[in-house]
């Protein structure tokens, strides 16, 4: 049922893209002003809380506490476990806009900064780690920490409602309630995926058109999609083990190699020096950003930049939290929530200081107009930047290798928790679930870049946000009861254990 009631409403939408694009984004738009306009504070209290509440977990009394049994370990070694949450995560969002971001913010600065100064490019590179930093991961690390414990510690299915059981009690979460709740996860993991699906496509396509003059045309999208759907599929029916993670492990290869290129082909100084000063801007001011908002000026830019990240996080929650759950089996609370929170952020960190630091020096100091280029088409960025450096042609190909492995790898990660959360919970969905969610993906992605939809049901999926940011909120509560709870238990156990100890010390004395 849940799954008939999911794909009819996403049908639905998708007609409604089909017939109406300009009737949908209209509505779209309204809807998502309006949860800007009338709830930015909430997104912006939200998502701080989520931060603060799983630092304070990694460093709790609960923090010892195993994902699984107290005798379980890893299912996967720590490099492979940080190769799939960081694909799965945001890996292709990086290539996309580690140059243009920067740019961008250079251009239009927050904070009333004057637009090409110096003052723009610090604001721009220590609003790019704010965005991509730790408050994203924070919500990424709630609602996955959420689901392994419920699923692994307990015992529950792997759906986003049998985390509130210690909250609302199994009836409703098996009732409407229940079923309500893993309807809206799956229909907001399946709108970010087609729309990721058909962005990535224009991203894949302007690459090919930068090297090799591929037209920028429906007929290559279409085909493009139809080749990354073939491979996404091939990944996906060889399972989690072989296909994500061999995949994951190797865009984490290929990232590096691309990151090392850039870092020593292009101006290193310039980029430590960057690193540097955004990293201490950055903790510096956390906390006055994070609650940053501007009602004396009525300023747009928040809610144009940071708000819309905020949300556009919260509407991907359900998709990467289920997968980076599905991965971490067998490790405590305090290795799960550091490593999800400080490892991707550090990444993150030190690939917008070579990047988006590169991009700004070349408009900058060498006089390239690379914002410009940007403000006309965002998918030419990365190419323009690695056209100035050696080899540029040579490493622009390896990028948009990139951007293909990471697009498979994002598009399997998302088959898989589609076919999880439309099989009642199961960890190893079959081949024909996943295939089915995969075609009709691919399919909603294409009928959307032909008709125009694509924008409006992009605006859709993150005004979606609003009502899920409720439900992570409710999910940390009954994570709270459930750890205390489990925490009660152990206390417990340690203590009849200490009696029946005593008790043989004094029978043998």
């Amino acid at each position: 049922m849940i799954f008939i009631i999911a794909l009819v409403v996403i049908l639905l939408f998708v007609l409604w893209g089909a017939f109406a694009p300009g009737q949908l984004a209209e509505a779209a738009d309204r809807t998502f002003a309006f949860s800007i306009v009338n709830f930015g504070w909430f997104y912006l209290m939200a998502t701080l809380g989520f931060l603060v509440y799983a630092l304070y977990l990694a460093f709790s009394r609960f923090g010892s506490i195993r994902l699984g049994s107290d005798d379980d370990e890893p299912e996967y070694s720590t490099i492979s476990w940080f190769a799939m949450l960081f694909s799965a995560g945001m890996g292709i969002g990086l290539v996309f806009w580690g140059v243009a971001e920067p740019l961008s913010h250079y251009m239009t600065p927050p904070e009333g900064a004057e637009s090409g100064t110096a003052d723009a490019a610090r604001l721009a590179m220590r609003y790019v780690f704010f965005h991509w930093g730790l408050h994203p991961w924070g919500v990424y690390t709630v609602i996955s920490l959420s689901l392994a414990y419920f699923q692994f510690r307990k015992g529950y299915k792997g759906l986003i409602s049998s985390a509130f059981i210690p909250l609302i009690g199994e009836k409703l979460v098996t009732g409407w309630l229940g079923k309500l709740i893993d309807i809206l996860a799956i229909i907001a993991t399946a709108f970010g995926v087609a729309t990721s699906l058909g962005l990535g496509t224009l991203q894949i396509n302007g690459g090919l058109n930068h090297l090799f003059g591929l037209p920028s045309s429906i007929a290559s999208q279409i085909g493009i999609i139809v080749i990354v759907t073939v491979l996404f599929l091939l990944s996906a029916t060889t399972g989690l083990d072989k296909g994500i993670k061999l995949l994951s492990n190797l865009n984490l290869l290929i990232a590096i190699v691309l990151l090392l290129f850039v870092l020593l082909m292009g101006p290193t100084s310039f980029i430590f020096d960057t690193f540097t000063l955004s990293l201490g801007g950055y903790l510096q001011n956390l906390i006055a950003m994070s609650l940053r908002l501007t009602p004396f000026t009525q300023g747009t830019w928040i809610g144009t930049w940071t708000l819309f990240y905020w949300a556009w996080w919260i509407a991907w929650a359900p998709f990467v939290g289920t997968f980076i759950a599905r991965v971490s089996r067998g490790r405590t609370i305090k290795e799960f929530v550091l490593g999800v929170l400080l490892v991707p952020s550090a990444f993150g960190f030190l690939w917008f200081s070579v990047f988006g630091g590169t991009g700004l020096h070349l408009e900058m100091f060498d006089h390239i107009e690379l914002a410009k280029a940007v403000k006309e088409d965002v998918t030419s960025a990365l190419f323009l930047t690695l056209e100035q450096l050696p080899l540029g042609n040579v490493i622009a190909v390896i990028a948009t290798l990139l951007i293909i492995t990471f697009f498979v790898t994002s598009a399997d990660s998302a088959t898989f928790v589609l076919g999880m959360l439309s099989s009642d919970g199961s960890l190893n969905p079959s081949n024909k679930v996943k295939i089915t969610w995969g075609i009709l993906q691919s399919s909603i992605a294409c009928v959307l870049l032909v008709s125009g939809g694509l924008n409006g049901l992009q605006t859709a999926s993150i005004a979606a946000a609003l009502p899920f940011a409720v439900i992570l909120v409710g999910m940390c509560i009954s994570l709270q009861m459930a750890l205390r709870e489990d925490d009660r238990s152990r206390v417990h156990r340690e203590k009849q254990l200490r009696l029946k100890l005593k008790k043989i010390l004094e029978e043998a004395e």
